[in-house]
């Protein structure tokens, strides 16, 4: 079943974990106090394995489903989305050690 806003935000903490599944691979996460993650359930190299997208409200339903499917294209290239993703952020962090004022 597809999640809706109104039934993610209609979510509350019952003292258990729970996810709510949306469609291809993304889940809402629930902690026990209420708390909400975006994961994506994927396979990779015949793994089952998972990452976390952001916390809602902060990461709406639309922009986690948009966060999903360039996970998935990046999964049909034959790229671990985990290992793109930290990539990226190295390549963040060492743009800005470089600088003209850090030198």
């Amino acid at each position: 079943m597809a999640l809706t806003d109104v039934h993610i935000r209609n979510a509350k903490a019952t003292g258990k974990v729970y996810t709510l599944g949306d469609y291809d691979g993304l889940s809402l996460f629930v902690s026990a106090q209420g708390s909400k993650a975006w994961h994506f359930r994927y396979q990779w190299l015949g793994k089952r394995s998972r990452m976390s997208f952001g916390t809602y409200p902060e990461l709406s339903l639309r922009d986690a489903r948009a966060m999903r499917v360039e996970a998935r294209a990046i999964i049909a290239k034959g790229i671990n989305p985990r290992l793109a993703r930290k990539k990226k952020q190295q390549a963040a962090r060492l743009a800005g050690e470089y600088t003209f004022m850090r030198v």
